[in-house]
Protein backbone atom coordinates (compact mmCIF):
# COMPACT_ATOMS: atom_id res chain seq x y z
CA UNK A 1 0.00 0.00 0.00
CA UNK A 2 1.11 3.43 -0.42
CA UNK A 3 1.76 6.37 1.47
CA UNK A 4 -1.13 8.57 0.17
CA UNK A 5 -3.49 5.62 1.41
CA UNK A 6 -6.38 6.90 3.08
CA UNK A 7 -7.61 3.81 5.78
CA UNK A 8 -11.38 2.74 6.54
CA UNK A 9 -11.77 0.31 9.51
CA UNK A 10 -14.39 -2.20 8.10
CA UNK A 11 -13.90 -4.90 10.42
CA UNK A 12 -12.29 -5.83 14.13
CA UNK A 13 -10.99 -9.14 15.13
CA UNK A 14 -12.44 -9.78 18.44
CA UNK A 15 -11.73 -13.50 19.54
CA UNK A 16 -10.47 -16.70 18.51
CA UNK A 17 -12.76 -19.24 17.71
CA UNK A 18 -11.84 -23.35 18.50
CA UNK A 19 -8.55 -24.62 17.48
CA UNK A 20 -8.12 -24.02 13.60
CA UNK A 21 -7.28 -20.80 13.34
CA UNK A 22 -10.50 -19.16 12.82
CA UNK A 23 -11.40 -15.92 14.50
CA UNK A 24 -14.56 -13.77 15.67
CA UNK A 25 -15.10 -11.16 13.47
CA UNK A 26 -17.31 -7.80 14.18
CA UNK A 27 -18.54 -6.17 11.40
CA UNK A 28 -18.43 -1.86 10.59
CA UNK A 29 -20.30 -2.15 7.29
CA UNK A 30 -23.62 -1.18 6.18
CA UNK A 31 -23.83 -4.71 5.06
CA UNK A 32 -22.40 -6.64 7.60
CA UNK A 33 -20.57 -9.68 5.64
CA UNK A 34 -19.23 -7.07 3.00
CA UNK A 35 -16.13 -6.05 4.65
CA UNK A 36 -15.03 -9.45 3.62
CA UNK A 37 -15.69 -8.62 -0.87
CA UNK A 38 -12.96 -6.08 -0.28
CA UNK A 39 -10.13 -8.60 -1.15
CA UNK A 40 -7.19 -8.46 1.17
CA UNK A 41 -7.29 -6.13 4.22
CA UNK A 42 -4.80 -4.99 5.79
CA UNK A 43 -3.47 -3.55 9.73
CA UNK A 44 -3.76 0.26 10.84
CA UNK A 45 -0.49 0.40 9.54
CA UNK A 46 -0.79 -1.34 5.59
CA UNK A 47 1.85 -3.27 6.93
CA UNK A 48 0.34 -7.17 7.31
CA UNK A 49 -2.09 -8.16 4.92
CA UNK A 50 -5.15 -10.90 5.63
CA UNK A 51 -6.91 -12.46 2.96
CA UNK A 52 -10.56 -13.45 5.02
CA UNK A 53 -13.27 -15.85 4.61
CA UNK A 54 -16.52 -15.95 5.92
CA UNK A 55 -16.99 -19.66 7.63
CA UNK A 56 -19.99 -19.51 9.66
CA UNK A 57 -21.71 -16.50 12.02
CA UNK A 58 -22.46 -16.95 15.91
CA UNK A 59 -24.77 -13.52 17.04
CA UNK A 60 -23.39 -10.66 15.57
CA UNK A 61 -20.03 -11.89 14.70
CA UNK A 62 -18.71 -13.79 11.92
CA UNK A 63 -16.22 -16.59 11.90
CA UNK A 64 -13.21 -15.87 9.41
CA UNK A 65 -10.79 -18.11 8.18
CA UNK A 66 -7.56 -16.31 7.83
CA UNK A 67 -4.88 -17.33 4.84
CA UNK A 68 -1.66 -18.68 7.06
CA UNK A 69 -3.72 -19.16 10.41
CA UNK A 70 -3.83 -22.39 11.59
CA UNK A 71 -3.62 -22.42 15.05
CA UNK A 72 -5.66 -20.84 18.28
CA UNK A 73 -2.19 -19.16 19.46
CA UNK A 74 -2.20 -17.69 15.74
CA UNK A 75 -5.24 -16.74 15.95
CA UNK A 76 -5.35 -15.72 19.57
CA UNK A 77 -2.85 -13.00 18.74
CA UNK A 78 -4.79 -11.18 16.25
CA UNK A 79 -7.43 -10.27 19.03
CA UNK A 80 -8.40 -6.52 18.89
CA UNK A 81 -6.76 -6.07 15.41
CA UNK A 82 -8.80 -4.11 13.32
CA UNK A 83 -9.16 -4.24 9.24
CA UNK A 84 -8.73 -1.93 7.11
CA UNK A 85 -9.35 -1.27 3.67
CA UNK A 86 -8.01 1.89 1.14
CA UNK A 87 -10.88 4.34 0.84
CA UNK A 88 -10.46 4.40 -3.07
CA UNK A 89 -12.68 0.98 -2.91
CA UNK A 90 -15.48 2.16 -2.23
CA UNK A 91 -17.82 3.42 -4.49
CA UNK A 92 -18.54 7.35 -4.95
CA UNK A 93 -21.45 8.74 -2.89
CA UNK A 94 -24.98 10.30 -3.72
CA UNK A 95 -25.14 14.08 -2.84
CA UNK A 96 -25.73 14.87 0.60
CA UNK A 97 -24.00 11.26 1.07
CA UNK A 98 -21.00 11.04 2.90
CA UNK A 99 -18.37 8.92 4.63
CA UNK A 100 -17.11 9.17 7.75
CA UNK A 101 -13.54 8.76 6.39
CA UNK A 102 -14.04 11.58 4.36
CA UNK A 103 -15.46 13.83 7.04
CA UNK A 104 -13.29 13.63 9.69
CA UNK A 105 -10.60 16.30 9.08
CA UNK A 106 -12.53 18.69 7.25
CA UNK A 107 -12.36 22.50 8.59
CA UNK A 108 -15.94 23.42 10.52
CA UNK A 109 -16.61 26.82 9.75
CA UNK A 110 -19.52 28.92 10.75
CA UNK A 111 -21.48 31.41 7.68
CA UNK A 112 -19.84 34.05 8.52
CA UNK A 113 -16.12 32.80 8.18
CA UNK A 114 -15.06 31.91 11.68
CA UNK A 115 -13.09 28.98 11.91
CA UNK A 116 -14.83 26.37 15.03
CA UNK A 117 -11.98 23.43 14.71
CA UNK A 118 -11.89 20.36 12.22
CA UNK A 119 -13.90 17.46 12.94
CA UNK A 120 -12.47 15.17 15.01
CA UNK A 121 -15.28 12.54 14.56
CA UNK A 122 -18.64 11.24 13.74
CA UNK A 123 -20.90 9.09 15.65
CA UNK A 124 -24.08 7.63 16.34
CA UNK A 125 -25.48 7.09 20.14
CA UNK A 126 -28.85 6.16 18.96
CA UNK A 127 -30.56 8.97 17.61
CA UNK A 128 -29.33 10.16 14.84
CA UNK A 129 -25.37 11.16 13.47
CA UNK A 130 -23.22 13.86 15.39
CA UNK A 131 -20.10 15.54 15.07
CA UNK A 132 -17.05 16.14 17.03
CA UNK A 133 -15.25 19.37 16.57
CA UNK A 134 -12.03 20.05 18.31
CA UNK A 135 -12.23 22.10 21.00
CA UNK A 136 -15.85 22.42 21.39
CA UNK A 137 -17.38 20.97 24.84
CA UNK A 138 -20.83 19.49 22.64
CA UNK A 139 -21.33 17.34 20.19
CA UNK A 140 -23.54 19.20 17.10
CA UNK A 141 -26.01 16.91 15.32
CA UNK A 142 -25.05 16.18 11.72
CA UNK A 143 -28.19 17.52 9.99
CA UNK A 144 -28.67 20.04 7.08
CA UNK A 145 -30.15 22.70 9.58
CA UNK A 146 -26.66 22.27 11.50
CA UNK A 147 -24.81 21.51 8.57
CA UNK A 148 -26.30 23.01 5.93
CA UNK A 149 -23.16 22.38 3.90
CA UNK A 150 -20.17 20.09 3.43
CA UNK A 151 -17.57 20.74 0.66
CA UNK A 152 -15.40 17.68 0.88
CA UNK A 153 -13.08 18.59 -2.13
CA UNK A 154 -12.66 22.06 -0.42
CA UNK A 155 -12.45 20.13 3.27
CA UNK A 156 -14.61 22.70 4.47
CA UNK A 157 -18.27 22.09 6.50
CA UNK A 158 -20.34 24.71 7.20
CA UNK A 159 -21.62 24.82 11.20
CA UNK A 160 -24.85 26.51 12.18
CA UNK A 161 -24.25 26.43 15.56
CA UNK A 162 -28.06 25.45 17.28
CA UNK A 163 -28.66 28.08 20.38
CA UNK A 164 -29.78 26.38 23.70
CA UNK A 165 -32.01 27.51 26.27
CA UNK A 166 -30.34 27.03 29.76
CA UNK A 167 -32.52 24.36 31.43
CA UNK A 168 -31.76 25.92 34.85
CA UNK A 169 -34.07 28.69 34.30
CA UNK A 170 -37.60 28.48 34.89
CA UNK A 171 -39.88 28.33 32.35
CA UNK A 172 -43.18 30.97 33.07
CA UNK A 173 -44.09 34.17 34.86
CA UNK A 174 -40.71 36.02 36.50
CA UNK A 175 -40.58 35.70 40.67
CA UNK A 176 -42.78 32.97 40.43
Amino acid sequence: MTETRKPVCVAEITAAHGVRGQVKVRSFTQKAEDFASFGALSDAAGKKAFTVKIVGKIKDFFLVSIDGITDRTAADSLRGTKLFVDRSVFPETDADEFYITDLVGLTAKTEDGKVLGRIAGVYNFGAGDMIEIENMAEFLPFSKTVVPDVDVANGVVTVVPPVYVEASKPAGKEGV
